[in-house]
């Protein structure tokens, strides 16, 4: 099994308290590349995100997006000040003493001095948090990792037909080698008897000359280390896993092998396959770029 680089995968979690929706996106990226955009008050459980997500996700650019609804409604709390509001009729009782003045203070007066009461938040349970949050990113990614998988498996597909595209135009240039090698004998050999008439020719001279250009020409080594990337390649396809970073490594091999084997050409048909196969690797390469 192969995962593209490419996904989405979003999921909702909510009980009576609080609502999370987490969403997953994706493209290709040669290392792992995660940016995370949520709340200020869930900044506190980044970390752990991205640690959860890690478990699911090995390559690419992706994007996290979280939204967190708090339903209750009673988060804030009001604390009494008992210790301040002593201070405050100490201080009044001693001025009406002092001044001479009747002490007027009532409950709703001395209520609103500063401080004599004070709002705070309540604190919160943030393993009942994490718990729902948890939930929610773990849905987003099983979604986004399916996605990854169902494209992978088309990706896949494609790409084995194009493997085997590639060793269609691989067995012909292999066929084609020896040809070569003999119609420029024959060509060789026609030429000089055109030039010398009956004069018997030196087969020691001409088997010289078809040697040197057999040499030169010669592409068999190409053409095993061609084949053998191409046949890995299926096989690794097929087995599955993160191949991405190996795979990239032998389309480029296979590259290399295919310019050297249109650069030796001295054949029309030999480097019209040879370009056909280069093309069909440039699509392979380009494909290869979104498997994970």
């Amino acid at each position: 099994m192969i995962k593209s680089m490419t996904g989405f995968g979003r999921a909702e979690y909510a009980d009576s308290n609080r609502k999370f929706t987490v969403e997953i996106k994706s493209v290709n990226h040669r290392y792992l590349d995660m940016a995370i955009k949520m709340p200020k008050k869930l900044n506190f459980f980044e970390a752990a995100i991205r640690n959860e997500l890690k478990n699911s996700i090995q390559r690419g650019k992706v994007d996290v997006f979280i939204t967190y609804e708090d339903y209750t409604e009673n988060n804030v709390g009001i604390k009494y000040n008992k210790d301040v509001a002593e201070e405050y009729l100490k201080y009044l009782k001693q001025m009406s003493e002092e001044f001479e003045l009747d002490l007027d203070v009532r409950v709703s007066t001395l209520s609103r001095y500063p401080e004599v009461f004070s709002m705070e938040e309540i604190d919160v349970d943030e393993e009942e948090i994490w718990a729902g949050l948890k939930s929610a990113i773990q849905g987003a990614a099983d979604k986004f990792v399916d996605a990854r998988i169902k494209e992978g498996e088309n990706l896949k597909n494609d790409l084995i037909m194009k493997l085997d595209d590639m060793l269609t135009h691989v067995a012909y240039i292999k066929e084609r080698a020896p040809e070569i090698i003999a119609e420029y004998k024959k060509g060789l050999e026609d030429k000089v008897k055109e030039l010398l008439g009956d004069v018997k020719v030196d087969e020691a001279r001409l088997l010289t000359e078809v040697t040197i250009f057999a040499d030169k020409v010669c592409i068999d080594e190409e053409i095993v280390r061609l084949t053998s990337h191409i046949e890995t390649t299926k096989k690794a396809l097929i087995e599955g896993g993160s191949i991405g970073r190996k795979l990239d490594f032998i389309a480029q091999e296979m590259n290399r092998e295919a310019n050297t084997i249109l650069s030796k050409a001295n054949d029309l048909a030999t480097s019209n396959h040879a370009i056909e196969l280069k093309t069909e690797i440039e699509k392979v390469r380009e494909q290869i770029q979104n498997i994970e």
